[in-house]
């Protein structure tokens, strides 16, 4: 309750109403003292007619007119005579004595507050003036007792109807409140949570529709804010789209140009005149496109489209690989060897498939390489009953320790220095695309081991 805004408002509404109730109290207390004296003095200007009407009255009469005012003694000023009218016995000397004929309102709330606290007993005058101008002066003792009870009594039933209502009005206020502003202010934060949960959706935006000025102005810069923010998302989805589109295409377009100048290179050596003159145009011309696609890997990834699978011969595409691969060793001490069983032919998309082993191969043949060392790549492919497995492994120097971490992650897991990490993702995603798995099976100083694993039976939903 105490961390919600309509109950710290109950709260805070139940203490200022108490507040102002207290500001009430203190002045109706005093004004209930001034009323308890003046009608003491009435009651006994009344009671001291009989006495006026008869000189003498019975003794008997005469407590029982000063009971029934409340009353010890009354006396009266007329025409410039102080005249004790009816007396009885006073139990100790006036305490003090209160003139109620023209009292301040400082003085009335002091006396008041100083009555309620005080519970002694005592005996005090009040001088007022005689209604009905029965009189000059009119002067009577009483006890202070049955004043301070009175006082005590009607305070305690201020109190309470004071309690009374600022319970009825915090809780009409909290009504209102929550029915005005809370429930309103609920919507939106619940339209904010549901627009959260996806950004991109034009109809979770928020619609204003609120009464208050102020509410509906939030709600229309929320809209306007969730407007803008959705436009962005989505230029920026498309973005991120193409950019990652372009990253593939030219990470695996500069693989195949980097084969193709290598064999431009032997093309230069031809003794043709015409080849000799056109070679160095067709070498720069790729050396180009090479500089191109390195220069768009910055862009991100998108999904790849689903793979066309068909039989496709596993060996075929290793050759293939290898092949290419070949040309970029040079004259570095390594070797190439494939062990893929006769007639071996597995269910794939060939061009995704090529793209695969390809990127496997040639990161074990950059890491041996850049080793210096001497050093051998294995392509093994078989099968069991339910997948075909096809194996890259080499003799380098294993992968560092960063790129295990990051391993299939873009633009994170680059296993060669200088390279864009994209290879191995993209050659996750393909297999992923395929149903099957690309694994890291192991990596140390005695070489790594790739696992593509794919499935031969079909994805069926029951």
């Amino acid at each position: 309750m105490l961390n919600t805004l309509s109950g710290r408002f109950l709260i805070l509404t139940t203490i200022f109403v108490l507040i102002a109730e207290l500001l009430i109290f203190v002045p109706s207390v005093a004004r209930y003292r001034e009323d308890y004296f003046l009608d003491r003095l009435e009651r006994a200007q009344i009671a001291s007619l009989a006495l006026l009407a008869e000189d003498m009255i019975d003794p008997a009469l005469e407590a029982e007119l000063l009971e029934n005012a409340g009353v010890y003694n009354v006396v009266l000023r007329r025409d410039e005579v102080r005249q004790l009218i009816l007396s009885s016995p006073i139990p100790s000397p006036i305490h003090k004595t209160f003139d109620m004929r023209d009292p301040s309102a400082w003085v009335l709330i002091r006396d008041a507050m100083m009555r309620l606290v005080d519970g002694e007993e005592r005996v005090i005058r009040i001088i007022g003036n005689p209604v009905q101008d029965g009189g000059l002066l009119i002067e009577i003792t009483l006890p202070s007792a049955p004043l301070q009870a009175a006082l005590v009594d009607y305070g305690i039933r201020i109190l309470i109807l004071s309690a009374v209502i600022s319970i009825i009005t915090a809780i009409l206020l909290f009504l209102a409140v929550r029915r005005f502003l809370v429930k309103p202010i609920k919507g939106v934060v619940e339209h904010m949570q549901a627009y959260a949960l996806a950004p991109e959706d034009a109809r979770r935006i928020i619609m204003p529709d609120a009464g208050v000025v102020e509410l509906r102005e939030a709600q229309e810069a929320l809209a306007s804010m969730q407007t803008q923010l959705t436009s962005a998302l989505r230029q920026k989805e498309r973005l991120a789209q193409l950019g990652g589109a372009v990253s593939k295409i030219s990470h695996d377009l500069r693989n195949i140009l980097t084969s193709a100048q290598l064999f431009t290179d032997r093309i230069e050596s031809s003794e043709d005149p015409t080849v000799r003159r056109l070679a160095p145009k067709l070498v720069n011309s790729i050396a180009r496109a090479v500089n191109l696609c390195e220069s768009t890997l910055a862009f991100g990834r998108v999904d790849e489209p689903a793979p066309r699978l068909t039989r496709v011969d596993l060996a075929e595409i290793v050759d293939d690989v290898i092949a290419g691969e070949r040309l970029a060793v040079g004259d570095h001490d390594l070797t190439f060897r494939d062990d893929i069983a006769p007639g071996l032919n597995v269910r794939a998309d060939g061009e995704q498939l090529y793209r695969v082993i390809g990127n496997l191969v040639r990161n074990a043949r950059q890491a041996i390489v850049s080793s210096g060392s001497s050093g051998e790549i294995c392509v093994h492919g078989t099968e069991t009953d339910s997948a075909w497995m096809i194996t890259v492994a080499d003799t380098g120097p294993g992968l560092p320790k960063k790129a295990q971490e990051h391993l299939f992650e873009a633009f994170q897991g680059g296993t060669t220095r200088g390279g864009s990490g994209l290879g191995l993702a993209i050659a996750a995603e393909l297999v992923r695309g395929h149903g099957g798995r690309l694994e890291l099976e192991k990596t140390d100083q005695d070489g790594t081991r790739f696992c593509i694993t794919l499935p031969k039976s079909n994805l069926t939903l029951s």
